[in-house]
């Protein structure tokens, strides 16, 4: 019975991870080219999510993944709260509360005197000592935007349930370690997309080799020296 349930997990698995996949090209969202990522590494791929998560009804499918993992026998009434990071994070965080009948809430980004960055849940938003949190995010390069989330949970007492991405670029990765208390936390993508990322420069990068411009899509666009990429 082991093995049955296995195979048919695995197969739902796959099936979940190529729908991700067909959504994502039929909206243009794979490009290619030669990117700076959020992350400060370069791609010859970049995943512009926005092309997907403009559309209400390929959102929403892709969020109800996330919810039946958490509304079958094993998991069942187990989570109160969804919170994402900004800015993807923020649509796909109250789209997954709202199919689960939870709050959802989003942190941001605040920079501290020394200069670092971190997450902070603001504009009121709280977390009650016991809540039961999963963390969703967009677009997983290095991980930094849900582990930065992942303090400020635990510092309000929150209990992480699951973390979830719609795409991993890193190659597989399955947990993340939280950077104040070592905790260790599942991690699970939709879909495992294996993109090579190279450090900036000539002797790291072939297109920085081959002198092609850089470009950093993000929030202001397309335009080369702008902030963009996958967290």
């Amino acid at each position: 019975m082991t093995t049955i349930r296995s195979a048919i997990d695995e197969a739902a698995r796959l099936a979940v991870a190529h729908r991700t996949e067909e959504l994502f090209r039929r909206s243009g969202a794979l490009r290619s080219g030669h990117f700076l990522l959020k992350s400060g590494r370069h791609s010859d791929a970049y995943l512009e999510k926005f092309q997907v998560l403009q559309d209400t009804k390929a959102t929403s499918e892709l969020c109800s993944y996330w919810v039946a993992r958490h509304q079958d026998q094993d998991r069942l009434a187990t989570v109160d709260l969804v919170a994402g990071p900004t800015t993807g994070g923020v649509i796909l965080a109250f789209e997954t509360g709202r199919q689960l009948g939870t709050r959802a809430i989003f942190a941001e980004e605040v920079r501290d005197d020394d200069g670092l960055i971190r997450r902070e849940f603001r504009r009121g938003f709280t977390i009650a000592p016991g809540e039961r949190v999963i963390l969703v995010d967009d677009i997983l390069t290095t991980g930094g935007s849900l582990l930065a989330m992942i303090p400020a949970v635990e510092a309000a007492g929150g209990e992480i349930v699951d973390c979830h991405v719609l795409v991993d670029r890193s190659g597989g990765r399955t947990t993340l370690t939280s950077p104040t208390s070592g905790r260790v936390y599942p991690l699970e993508a939709l879909w495992v997309l294996d993109l090579p990322t190279y450090e900036p420069g000539p002797a790291s990068c072939p297109r920085c080799e081959a002198g092609e411009p850089v470009d950093a899509p993000g929030s202001t666009g397309t335009a080369v020296g702008s902030v963009g990429g996958a967290g």
